[in-house]
């Protein structure tokens, strides 16, 4: 949870495609804008009931006056969507956290090729937007099990309309092609210094992986939305040290012990949201020690330049940790 969450009323509850709902989010009165403008690719955390705390991706880039997510009534829900779907009124007050951004849009790029599965497309569709805003050459492959489950087509298709031929869409609906799409050909024969964007289900994410694995990992990025099974951890039988440099203190975690739950129970205070690696809301500093790291946000070259660490899920291989905290 922050340590500092802000407070946002549930302004409106839109329906934007089978399934899905979106939610507008304004300040709390007298306030009339939030702190931080919405980035293309950034995410909230909705802090729900019964400690419930869920992220979720921004839609509206460029704006302050309002915060605007999509979420999907996931059949295998833990209780996020379920609640959104069910139980969120227009008038509630809820706490929010963020907005965060580990999904950033190259806005210099040259050309920018971008591949949504599913509610994937919430981050993608800010994305088009801005690209679309700048005048910058973009290519959308839109992947979902039908039209009539795919969110925001008609805005994307207005956007296309209206961008002067710099956006163009490869529509890819289960039920009109029947066939899984082939990664290869549609991400291929893109000029040097395109920049691939990719949010999707696990499996559309490796095939995405595997038909990025020879480009320019600075040109790939992507954004998971749902926590793949973490590899077992690295961490000593032993259990280790961690140095809070800030604090001055020092704290014992055992084996078996999240790295977050061994700070809680010290009496600190650390920011977190998701527990399984994919949001960002506890990522730390990290000025010395050998991290285990396990998260599914940083890139590999973001885990070995080691500059940061996400606590919720990650640990110490050997030796003790040093943080900035």
């Amino acid at each position: 949870m922050s340590s500092n969450p802000l407070k946002a009323l549930v302004y409106q509850l839109r329906h934007e495609a089978a399934g899905i709902v979106s939610v507008e989010l304004r300040p709390v009165a007298p306030a009339t804008e939030f702190a931080q403008t919405v980035e293309a690719g950034a995410h909230i955390d909705l802090h729900l009931a019964d400690g419930l705390s869920r992220s979720y991706s921004l839609t509206n880039p460029g704006e302050r006056h309002r915060y605007v997510v999509a979420v999907t009534l996931d059949r295998a829900s833990r209780g996020g969507s379920r609640y959104v779907h069910g139980q969120l009124r227009v008038g509630q007050t809820l706490s929010i956290g963020g907005p965060r951004n580990h999904f950033a849009l190259d806005e210099a790029a040259p050309r920018s090729v971008l591949l949504a599965g599913g509610i994937g497309i919430t981050p993608i569709y800010a994305m088009l937007q801005r690209l679309v805003a700048l005048g910058r050459p973009a290519h959308l492959i839109y992947c979902a099990a039908s039209r009539e489950t795919a969110a925001f087509v008609p805005q994307i298709q207005a956007l296309s309309a209206h961008s002067g031929g710099q956006l163009s869409v490869d529509w890819h609906f289960k039920s009109e092609r029947g066939v899984r799409p082939a990664l290869d050909a549609l991400l291929g024969g893109q000029p040097e210094g395109t920049h691939f964007y990719c949010c999707g289900p696990l499996s559309m994410l490796d095939d995405y992986e595997r038909a990025c694995a020879q480009r320019d990992p600075a040109h790939v990025h992507l954004e998971r939305f749902g926590a793949a099974p973490l590899p077992p951890a690295q961490t000593p039988e032993t259990g280790y040290c961690v140095e809070l440099r800030k604090s001055g203190k020092t704290v014992r975690v055992e084996p078996g012990v999240a790295l977050l739950d061994a700070l809680i129970d010290a009496g600190m205070n650390p920011d977190y949201s998701c527990r399984e690696g994919v949001c960002g809301a506890c990522e730390v500093k990290v000025i010395s020690g050998d991290v285990d790291h396990r998260d599914l946000i940083l890139t590999k070259q973001e885990q070995a330049a080691n500059r940061s660490m996400m606590i919720c899920v990650s640990g110490c291989r050997s030796g003790n940790l040093v943080l900035d905290f």
